[in-house]
């Protein structure tokens, strides 16, 4: 098997393997407890978004594109302190608080965020104020602040204040009957320091705005008043800014500073017990605007007796204090790239491809005959929408079973379900209710289908239902067929445009009944299925993966060839790191291409020297979850639904699927290997925890290289 498969091997791994006296007994005495050779995982999370910031550097991206990196840095960062940095300081409070596996104490990583952090934000707001504002203004793209409005544009700005934002914002003034308001989470708002005695005689000092989310946070003034070319914007902070005395008439305001506040939005449910999910779920996410405060963001102008003033009304201290330079949630301007009708500015439209066969013959056809293997979004997510829609309106269809953890408020796979179950079809979906950020609309979805008369599960308690497949059980003739499909992302066909994620459509026996119990597990009960071909978390995920890594050790402490490429958004499990470094000893070329957060530490010499981890970051985000062995010349592929994290390994469902079909797997070897050479740009994790930009000459994007050979 060994020369024949070696010839055929289109990844780049060395033909000698290194030999070595070592044993597997050997490995398995080595201590790999040394917390130099770990990353920490929420500092190895800001350096992620350091590299997405970095994009907006890009001279080579289009210049509203890069803009977008600026709000998705912004939007990352949000996250951050609502999830992780909320989460360290609860385990501190609790006490809790456990060295990580760098063995950092909680205090020491909250220090260390703190200081990454307050440096992220000034790189970004340098990005945003001295890099792309002047570009935009090249483009006749301009900000206009209230000293550059002429007399024409303060008139139409005054108008708008009157019209648009006074009747949907309410002042609350700060007095002994009006104590310090609970601010939502994320909103902008406003102190205002006043002067004077109110209609009642009150002496106020100070009063606050909140601005609702429907108020947009960019305006465009007409054309015929723009003063020049092209597109001339206005914040809403800045008409605020200029007009808020109008809202309190007789006070003089001697200042009006804008500021946000951002809270622990991490939802703590206890599952056991509750009889109701939804209705429980319902009640928590009530809270989620108001948890606990985690930082405040400030203009750079506002004086430190409001800033002290602020920080001690939200209990926070001054190292939670982030005063920047231009608006307080550069997110809220990712409306820009769409108001803003500049093609040339923007990346180029295409349109992804759907394979011929299905174009001409229909999915279920195709798919009884073939496995198709579909790479989003070079390739179009329309066949897995038509897969559903097919089976929903086909006679011979007798049930549909299929996980949903997100989906988009207008969801053709959520209208073909119900199609199908108001057609008499078996509909069962299981709706992961618990998917971060989704919790409502998936509530709404699941009471939607449950009037439609779908069969609505929520999954199993204690763990997240982050599968996903669906199930089609048909008629034909005599017997009854099933088909699948299998995918590394979700059933969102927004998130299909801008993830890059694969989906598997088979109608393999052994994939389907495999399929078919992890549905049963799910909405039923019993001890754990033995699957045939796939793996899944929380049974057996883990382990298999285990197993294939020893295997790879073990060839290369034969003299063997072997090799490990593993795609992954994050890698933070310390058995399987550990597992890695001893393949790295064994002499296993490993090649890691982790997105975001990774705690393995690459290139420790007599550790994981053989360990090569780099980053891609591009147009698309790269979602999908891809795992290479050599396996003796086997050449192993699989895709999955799960990361390299504990939660995905020991708290979820998840699958993990195997690539069978031979032009398939050739496929994903082949971008395997294009996105670990050095003609792709990339950023590599150094030993010294540092991510370095490959900056070999004439190497390409990653996203135009596919662009040009998938769709």
């Amino acid at each position: 098997m060994g020369s024949a498969a070696d010839k055929s091997s289109t990844v780049n791994i060395d033909d000698k393997a290194q030999q070595t006296v070592l044993s597997m007994d050997d490995l398995n005495k080595m201590s790999l407890n040394n917390p130099e050779y770990y990353l920490n995982r929420e500092l190895s999370l800001l350096a992620f978004n350091w590299r997405v910031l970095q994009q907006a550097l890009d001279q080579s991206i289009p210049l509203l594109e890069r803009m977008r990196f600026i709000f998705i840095c912004s939007n990352n960062l949000d996250e951050f302190f609502e999830v992780r940095v909320a989460g360290l300081r609860h385990s501190l409070a609790r006490g809790e608080a456990r060295p990580g596996l760098n063995g950092l104490s909680t205090e020491e990583v909250l220090r260390q965020v703190n200081e990454q952090a307050h440096k992220l934000v000034e790189e970004q707001y340098r990005i945003f104020n001295q890099e792309l504002l002047p570009k935009l203004a090249e483009e006749n793209i301009h900000f206009l602040s209230p000293k550059h409005w002429d007399d024409e544009q303060y008139k139409w700005l005054k108008k708008y204040f009157k019209q648009q934002v006074t009747p949907v914002i309410s002042p609350i003034s700060l007095d002994l009957t009006h104590p310090f308001p609970r601010l939502v989470n994320k909103s902008l708002h406003f102190l205002l320091h006043l002067h004077g005695n109110d209609a009642f005689g009150r002496d106020l000092e100070f009063a606050v705005l909140h601005m609702p989310r429907s108020l947009p946070r960019i305006i465009e003034l007409p054309e015929k008043i723009g003063g020049s070319e092209g597109h001339n914007f206005v914040y809403l902070s800045a008409i605020i800014s200029e007009f808020a005395e109008d809202l309190f008439p007789g006070m003089e305001i001697s200042g009006c500073y804008q500021f946000r506040l951002t809270r622990d939005s991490d939802l703590l449910l206890e599952e056991k017990g509750i009889e109701d999910l939804a209705s429980a779920l319902k009640r928590e996410l009530q809270s989620r605007n108001f948890g606990a405060a985690v930082r405040l963001e400030v203009g750079e102008s506002c004086p430190n007796k409001i800033v002290n003033f602020l920080l001690q009304k939200c209990n926070l201290t001054p190292d939670d204090l982030y005063r920047v330079n231009g608006p307080v949630n550069l997110n809220r301007l990712i409306s820009l790239p769409d108001l803003v009708e500049r093609p040339e500015l923007k990346f180029t439209g295409f349109t992804p491809k759907v394979p011929d066969d299905i174009q001409r013959r229909g999915v279920f056809d195709v798919v009884s005959e073939r496995d198709v293997l579909l790479h989003h979004p070079y390739q179009s997510f329309q066949p897995v929408i038509d897969f559903v829609r097919q089976a929903a309106s086909d006679p011979e269809v007798l049930a549909i079973k299929q996980t949903l953890y997100r989906t988009g408020s207008q969801s053709a796979i959520v209208e073909a379900l119900i199609e199908a179950s108001q057609s008499g079809k078996e509909v069962t979906a299981v709706v992961e209710l618990r998917a971060r950020f989704d919790e409502a609309s998936n509530i709404e979805l699941a009471q939607k289908l449950q009037e439609a008369g779908v069969l609505v599960v929520y999954g199993v308690v204690g763990y997240k239902t982050h599968a996903k497949m669906t199930l089609v059980v048909k008629r034909e003739k005599k017997h009854l067929t099933r088909f699948a499909h299998l995918g590394t992302g979700n059933y969102h066909a927004g998130n299909a445009r801008l993830y890059t994620d694969y989906s598997l459509l088979t109608s393999d026996p052994e994939i389907c009944e495999d399929v078919h119990k992890v549905f049963q597990q799910l909405t039923g009960m019993g001890k754990v299925y033995q699957l045939h071909r796939l793996w899944h978390a929380p049974f057996t995920l883990h382990d298999n993966i285990m197993k294939a890594i020893q295997l790879e050790t073990e060839s290369a402490l034969a003299g063997k060839k072997s090799g490990i490429i593993i795609k992954v958004n994050s890698l933070t499990d310390q058995s399987l790191i550990e597992a890695l470094y001893k393949a790295s000893v064994a002499g296993v070329k490993v090649k890691l291409i982790v997105r975001g957060v990774c705690c393995l530490r690459p290139g420790i010499e007599g550790i994981s020297d053989n360990i090569e981890v780099i980053s891609i970051i591009g147009r698309f985000l790269e979602h999908s979850r891809v795992y290479y062995f050599y396996a003796d010349g086997n050449e192993n592929v699989y895709a999955a639904s799960a990361d390299w994290m504990e939660r995905n390994l020991y708290y979820r469902v998840e699958t993990c699927f195997p690539i069978l079909s031979e032009s398939a797997k050739q496929q994903v070897i082949k971008e395997l290997k294009l996105m670990t050479s050095e003609r792709i740009q990339s950023w590599h994790l150094h030993a010294d925890g540092q991510y370095h930009f490959n900056q070999v000459k004439n190497s390409r994007k990653l996203h135009d290289l596919l662009l040009t050979k998938l769709s």
